[in-house]
């Protein structure tokens, strides 16, 4: 009967031993979390100020990245966090297997001294007492054994009791367990996804690039067009010494027609595009026309260039009395040549589907809108 006094020792000093084992892993776990929750708040606090300052395409990407970068620091989380809840559960399954082992041998011996008793009889406790000694109290003997199998009891109780809250504490850490399992998915299907949007934007990025290249290079393309159109028309201008006669052009601001029906497809003055902020210089006005209409002269005059001219196609400039060139370009077909004297709305030829006009007074460019009614 003395073998069961060890009984509630040793179950204490085991569960202490498997806890204490427990600490130096759980300690690092727990400082590792720390670590890593650190950078992840150093990571927060640097996207709330690229939040700020972040613009168009470029921004977004490195927003992208930096959030990739967090969610990283995220997925390590959520990945420690599950190591964490493995290295636990596992260890209280341990412990509750080591509980359980003790407490099964423990019912061993107590099945063995009730089946001692059993097999006395129905009257073996009195028959244990009448077997003392000649005159022996059996008051103490009773009471012996009446404080055996109460302690018997009471050890079994108290084992069964830690064994249902390790079972407790178990069934808590394998569903924490499943949980950290479950916040690392969907950490790390977040985190792919973030990949695939970085990837996104540094395709955008790049065809944005290439996009910028080729716009800066026809905005050169335009403005060489503009500086050779100017210089044609400075020495159309030098040439033209000669005034013509007649009444100036002036005279007729705002009573003109346009050469051509048409929309307005640009307008005059410098061209900006919204998404690239490339600058041209635009000197007259664009008009969407229907091809093989007939573009007419706006006011009499003379023709002073009639060819093809770089980049514009067929070509037509007109001077006119009082210091004014009249240009009409972009035609598919020419009706006049050089030095021919045309009237008010005579042909000079037929559109495509694009004409570009324009009126330099003294060799200025001016808003054809403030000559045509």
């Amino acid at each position: 009967m003395r073998a069961i006094s060890w009984l509630a020792v040793p179950l204490l000093a085991a569960g202490a031993l498997v806890a204490a084992d427990e600490l130096p892993r759980g300690a690092a776990g727990e400082a590792e979390l720390a670590r890593i929750r650190e950078q992840i708040s150093a990571l927060d606090a640097q996207l709330d100020d690229l939040a700020v300052r972040a613009y168009g395409i470029t921004g977004e990407l490195e927003k992208v990245v930096l959030q990739r970068r967090l969610q990283e620091r995220r997925l390590e989380e959520a990945r420690a966090e599950r190591e964490l809840a493995e290295l636990r559960a596992a260890e209280a399954a341990a412990r509750v297997e080591v509980l359980e082992r003790r407490l099964d041998d423990e019912r061993d011996r107590l099945e063995s001294r009730l089946a001692g008793l059993y097999r006395l009889g129905r009257h073996g406790t009195a028959r244990l007492v009448f077997a003392l000694a000649p005159r022996a109290d059996p008051l103490p003997a009773l009471r012996l054994l009446r404080y055996l199998a109460r302690r018997d009891a009471a050890t079994i109780e108290r084992v069964e009791a830690l064994r249902a809250g390790l079972d407790g504490e178990r069934r808590e850490l394998e569903r924490r367990r499943d949980e950290a399992a479950s916040w690392y998915a969907q950490q790390s299907a977040r985190r792919d996804q973030l990949l695939r949007l970085e990837q996104r934007h540094q395709a955008l990025l790049a065809g944005t690039r290439r996009d910028s290249a080729r716009l800066a290079e026809q905005a050169l393309d335009l403005a060489d067009r503009e500086t050779k159109l100017a210089a044609l028309l400075d020495t159309l201008y030098g040439r033209s010494a000669a005034p013509l006669a007649g009444r100036p052009i002036q005279e007729f601001r705002g009573l003109l027609e346009w050469p051509v029906a048409g929309r307005i497809a640009a307008g005059f003055g410098p061209r900006l595009d919204a998404r690239y902020k490339t600058r041209v210089p635009h000197h007259g006005v664009d008009l969407e026309t229907a091809p093989g209409s007939e573009v007419e002269a706006v006011y009499p005059g003379r023709v002073v260039f009639s060819s093809s001219f770089e980049g514009y196609g067929p070509t037509v400039v007109l001077q006119h009395a009082g210091k004014v060139f009249t240009l009409y370009a972009g035609l598919a077909t020419v009706s006049v040549r050089r030095d021919d004297l045309v009237s008010l709305r005579q042909p000079l030829g037929r559109a495509g589907s694009l004409l570009y006009f324009e009126i330099r007074v003294e060799n200025r460019p001016e808003d054809p809108r403030r000559w045509i009614r």
